[in-house]
């Protein structure tokens, strides 16, 4: 499976110029950085499909370990492939020298990719490829198409293929509208099997991006509450002081 990881996510990396997923309509992540299991496996994927050449350098295992109810012994055991000690940063081994000879490029750290991409694209990328058996890769994507990025979770999914909408309009304007993914070999996972590991994985991500963004929320709850409470004070207070004023 680790070596299977050693390209995931590539395709993120052909940011440059790369607007054409804009013609693609992007599904909605629905993630919620609020479920603790969900960022624990969401952790447990990343760690074995992008972890092998993505690195998180903004983040600390022992962080980690804190915001997802883990023990140090947890992390270490089960998440912890590329650093020795639990303050060390999700770096990876592979030096960006031979990435870029190996890849043509470097691929990108993901720390902040949910933020600067959002998690819809990032939810929809990751479901979006199919076979396209003149590619080195074996595949494609209808998000990022030329991505160099291989279907690193294609034993999960399956693999599929697109289709496109009958010949008439579309092929008078010479464009073909995609309608719909067919699946054409069977992968481990039901679809929404799937998706939910996807949904974990853009979770993950979109937790790492921004830490301290549960807490922030609960904390602007309790502000709110905070200032409707002392409203209420005020309005009878007001109410008070101006009772005997007609």
């Amino acid at each position: 499976m680790r070596s299977v990881a050693v390209a995931a996510f590539l395709g993120l990396a052909m940011a440059t110029g790369a607007f054409a997923q804009e013609e693609f309509e992007l599904e909605p992540a629905n993630n919620n950085v609020t479920n603790v299991v969900s960022l624990q496996r969401g952790a447990k994927y990343f760690v074995n499909y992008c972890l092998g050449c993505h690195s998180a350098k903004y983040v600390r295992y022992n962080r980690l370990a804190q915001d997802l109810q883990l023990s140090e012994r947890q992390v270490i055991d089960n998440l912890m492939f590329t650093g020795e000690r639990p303050f060390d940063t999700m770096a990876i081994a592979m030096r960006p020298e031979d990435s870029a000879r190996w890849f043509n490029r470097t691929p990108p750290d993901l720390s902040l990719i949910a933020r600067s991409r959002g998690t819809d694209y990032v939810y929809t990328f990751l479901r979006s490829f199919y076979a396209a058996p003149g590619k080195p890769t074996g595949a494609d994507n209808m998000v990022l198409p030329g991505t160099a990025m291989p279907h690193v979770l294609w034993q999960l999914q399956g693999i599929q293929r697109p289709v496109f909408a009958a010949a008439g309009d579309a092929e008078r304007s010479g464009v073909q509208a995609f309608e719909r993914f067919e699946l054409i070999r069977q992968g481990e996972l039901g679809a929404e099997e799937f998706d939910s590991v996807v949904r974990d994985i853009v979770n993950f991500l979109d937790y790492i991006g921004e830490p301290i963004k549960r807490e922030r929320q609960q904390l602007g709850i309790r502000v709110i509450a905070f200032l409707l409470v002392f409203l209420l004070i005020a309005y009878m207070l007001k109410k008070e002081i101006w009772k005997d004023v007609k």
